[in-house]
């Protein structure tokens, strides 16, 4: 798409009166993205959707300045602006009701990343929905599936990182613009998946967070997903915002059960009971999108296994010990060992990626 191109395009998701229908309606009315602004009135309310006020919005447009120094911003910044013909495009993102125009975008979207798969959950988790979430992740990503999720605080969060730790690639979807990531602890983590991925959003670069933006930005997550995986979600969690979608656009819904005593498995719980499909492993989810798989052809680099860690027995002692989460001194307790070997044993079973410490206690990272 040439520069002249993408400032008409720019220009049409700058007037608030135009809907996203109705601005796709118009792109494939029209031969190019410049005959729309060249049309008269009259030919552009032959367009389903689109009255006399509108036309006029349009052929009065005259924000050109602003919309040269978007450019700009995304160029200095190294946003790239995709519009919905293109190819980087998502596929299955152009299939949905009312796909964005343009995107925005640090990173690279690539072919196998069009057939992705969503991972969603609440924000609060407990110590089994982030296990169950890092075993499903990494194992997805292990099979060369690109993971989508949202960069929200918890199980969001650890859906990415657990795609980056099997060396797999992971799409996050922001609420807001490029230059507000949100949660603002989660920059790190934004540079880090831009590098193996991408981070998109349909807000222009300096929007802040708004609570209306996140249903929006749930559509796109389970919109350029083949499924959507619901490892742990509370009744009014967010995630069951992106299952609606899921449902609505037609596409696969899965979802983990938990301890029905649990608050944190009242939605998944729920989406299993009205249907969704149960998820014991992740092979429940390859039975369910196997016929995408093919597809993707060489783009997709299957591996029939997680890689397995070496591990000596000393090492396979200690990790046998985590059947939960434990700290130092309840280790040493059931391990026999003295403090100083232990700690030796741990920081290499962290570093061979197997277990994690988080607020003082260890524990394994995959069941």
């Amino acid at each position: 798409m040439n520069d002249e191109a993408l400032r008409f395009i720019l220009a049409l998701t700058k007037i608030k009166e135009l809907s996203n229908g109705l601005i796709n309606r118009l792109l494939q009315k029209f031969n190019s993205v410049q005959d729309i602004f060249y049309a008269d009135e009259t030919e552009l309310i032959n367009v389903e959707g689109l009255n006399n006020e509108k036309a006029k919005k349009i052929k009065n447009f005259n924000q050109w300045k602003n919309l040269d120094k978007l450019i700009m911003k995304c160029e200095k910044n190294n946003i790239k602006i995709l519009h919905i013909k293109e190819k980087q495009y998502p596929q299955l993102l152009k299939e949905i009701y009312d796909p964005p125009p343009v995107i925005f975008c640090k990173g690279s979207i690539e072919t196998y990343d069009h057939f992705g798969i969503a991972i969603v959950g609440s924000r609060k988790y407990s110590e089994y929905g982030r296990k169950v979430t890092e075993k499903i992740a990494y194992e997805l990503s292990s099979y060369g599936l690109t993971i989508v999720s949202g960069l929200a605080r918890g199980i969001d969060s650890i859906a990415h990182s657990s795609a980056l730790s099997s060396n797999g690639r992971t799409i996050a979807v922001l609420g807001s613009g490029l230059l507000n990531i949100y949660p603002p602890e989660n920059k790190a983590l934004a540079e880090k998946i831009s590098q193996h991925g991408a981070v998109i959003t349909e807000f222009y670069p300096d929007e802040p967070p708004k609570k209306e933006n996140f249903p929006r930005r749930n559509r796109i997550i389970s919109g350029m997903s083949i499924g959507t995986v619901i490892t742990e979600a509370a009744e009014k969690s967010g995630a069951l915002i992106t299952a609606s979608y899921a449902l609505e656009q037609g596409r696969e819904i899965f979802a983990v059960p938990g301890n029905i005593t649990s608050k944190n498995s009242e939605g998944t719980n729920f989406l299993i009971k009205k249907g969704a499909k149960i998820v014991q492993s992740v092979d429940d989810i390859l039975e369910e999108i196997k016929n995408f798989i093919p597809s993707l052809k060489d783009s997709v680099k299957r591996q029939n296994n997680i890689p397995k860690v070496d591990l000596n027995e000393e090492e396979n002692t200690v990790l046998n010990m985590l059947d939960e989460p434990l700290v130092l001194d309840e280790i040493v307790v059931k391990t026999n060992m003295n403090v100083a070997k232990l700690l030796d044993i741990l920081l290499r079973l962290e570093i061979k990626g197997v277990i994690l410490k988080k607020e003082g206690k260890y524990s394994r990272r995959f069941w």
